[in-house]
């Protein structure tokens, strides 16, 4: 696995592995919620600060991270390729080149707290409601 830039010409490829990855980890959210997201989700491609992708040997993309100043807004992977070391790799590549120190993540989420936390954040505060107002408590955490 390698990590490169991610380019715009990608970021369709992008929401797709999002989508994936939250169907397969975010069994809270419902489908209303994900007509929601989808849209903001890919708008915020050209949006976020620093984006990396990460991509088979071949160069095919199966997870990205997006930090906007050192906040980690998004880590997500292909299901098929969970459990590989491809998200730790994701994260090294953020703390190493993006200054990543925090991130939100939903309370409802235990693997993604666990494996930040093995990744060295703590928790140092909660809200009740994600950022668009929805009930997903989001735990928000520093490294």
């Amino acid at each position: 696995m390698k990590i490169s830039r991610i380019e715009p010409a990608e970021f369709d490829r992008a929401a797709e592995l999002w989508e994936a990855s939250v169907r397969a980890t975010h069994g809270f959210v419902t489908e209303a919620d994900l007509d929601v997201f989808r849209p903001l989700v890919r708008a915020s491609f050209g949006e976020i600060g620093q984006l990396a992708g990460l991509r088979t040997d071949d160069g095919l993309l199966i997870g990205f991270i997006g930090v906007e100043d050192g906040n980690v807004e998004m880590l997500f992977l292909d299901p098929a390729y969970r459990g590989q070391g491809g998200g730790s790799l994701l994260l090294e590549h953020a703390f190493a080149h993006f200054a990543a120190t925090s991130v939100d993540v939903n309370e409802q989420n235990p693997q993604a707290i666990g494996f930040y936390e093995h990744h060295g954040f703590v928790q140092v505060s909660r809200s009740g409601k994600d950022s668009t107002g929805k009930p997903y408590p989001i735990l928000h955490l520093k490294r």
